[in-house]
């Protein structure tokens, strides 16, 4: 009996080890979790630069009715934080998972989900209220988040479900692109378009970042981290990181940014550039060929070519027609031409317009 008794004991302090560790792997996760999360906005206050449907949002927490939600817009300017933290407010922590469904494009979003798992939890009733006391809205909230890569009929589908569960349930539509979704649905949604964010903005956030983790940074890097990341806060984020982790104890700088963000240098353009305008055909064909051997893609060489071929003084008419070859060379590599020769056909275009100027 003794002996059973020993082993049950020594089982349960067995069993009591795991929990300890368990604890202290949450702290680690916590810890080493990906910026993008660790730093997403907890409230709405928080969310940067959408002035409209920040005030919505607001007034719905101070009490007032929220209406059926479209937000649209470019990738990483808040869609997806703004409306998860506005949740969080509205139910606080222990209601969240009761009162909020979210589906997005990893999920299974056909029509039959639609029928069933939406409307499922749309019918069901809103009671209850807060632990901590505060009012809590008699409403639930649906998130389908990327909503333009449903399907027409599953978007057919759940505009009766919006008509005939707005007493206990508000849905909030997020998309990048407001003409994939059907207009029945768009008309019974106040729509808020999210801009791309501005460049202080940005820059504010970065800074903000790189003083909570303790970065070294120059003022070229952070200015070089808003330039590739074009409005888009996850992807500067994102890349922050990545400079951060690669180069622990260096000043996080222009070339390094320029590097994991994987542009072409400034340097590389503007050499290519300079063959267009005085070298001859020969040169341009073994520089075009080393930039595709370098690894360079050419969607990026065509951006960057983009940016700089307008700002050069050249004359509007040379500037339509090599931008109007840029269209073509674009659409031509989105059908999967070969990069080599797209590349040369534009820099060809590019010579021929700059020696008609001399």
């Amino acid at each position: 009996m003794q002996a059973f008794l020993k082993g049950s004991s020594s089982q349960s302090v067995k069993a009591q080890k795991p929990s300890s560790s368990s604890s202290l792997s949450a702290a680690e996760k916590k810890k080493s979790a990906p910026w993008v999360e660790k730093y997403r906005p907890k409230c709405v206050d928080e969310v940067a630069f959408q002035e409209e449907a920040v005030a919505v949002l607001k007034k719905s927490l101070e009490g007032a009715d929220l209406p059926n939600l479209l937000f649209y817009g470019p990738p990483g300017t808040g869609k997806t934080s703004t409306i998860l933290a506005a949740a969080r407010e509205l139910y606080g922590p222990e209601l969240y998972r009761q009162r909020v469904l979210e589906l997005n494009a990893s999920d299974e979003r056909g029509i039959q989900v639609i029928r069933e798992k939406v409307k499922r939890f749309a019918q069901l009733t809103a009671a209850g209220a807060r632990p901590d006391g505060k009012p809590c809205p008699p409403f639930k909230i649906i998130i389908l988040d990327e909503a333009d890569s449903m399907t027409g009929a599953a978007q057919a589908a759940l505009r009766r479900t919006m008509e005939k569960e707005s007493r206990t349930t508000r849905f909030c539509l997020i998309c990048n692109y407001v003409s994939r979704i059907i207009e029945p649905l768009t008309s019974r949604c106040s729509k808020f378009r999210f801009k791309p964010l501005a460049n202080d903005i940005q820059q504010e956030r970065l800074l903000q970042i790189c003083g909570k983790e303790n970065l070294k940074y120059t003022a070229e890097g952070i200015e070089a981290l808003v330039k590739v990341s074009e409005g888009d806060l996850r992807k500067a984020i994102t890349y922050l990181q990545s400079a951060a982790r690669l180069n622990t104890e260096q000043e996080i700088t222009e070339q390094i940014i320029v590097e994991i963000a994987g542009v072409v240098p400034p340097k590389v353009i503007e050499a290519l550039l300079q063959i267009c305008y005085r070298g001859t055909f020969e040169k341009l064909e073994l520089a075009v060929k080393d930039m595709i051997d370098q690894g360079y893609a050419a969607n990026n060489i065509l951006n960057q070519l983009h940016d700089v071929i307008i700002d050069e003084k050249l004359s509007d008419k040379q500037k339509s027609v090599i931008t109007a070859k840029m269209a073509e060379v674009d659409k031509c590599l989105s059908d999967g031409a070969d990069e080599y020769l797209q590349l040369l056909s534009l820099c060809s275009v590019i010579m021929q317009q700059a020696t008609h100027s001399t």
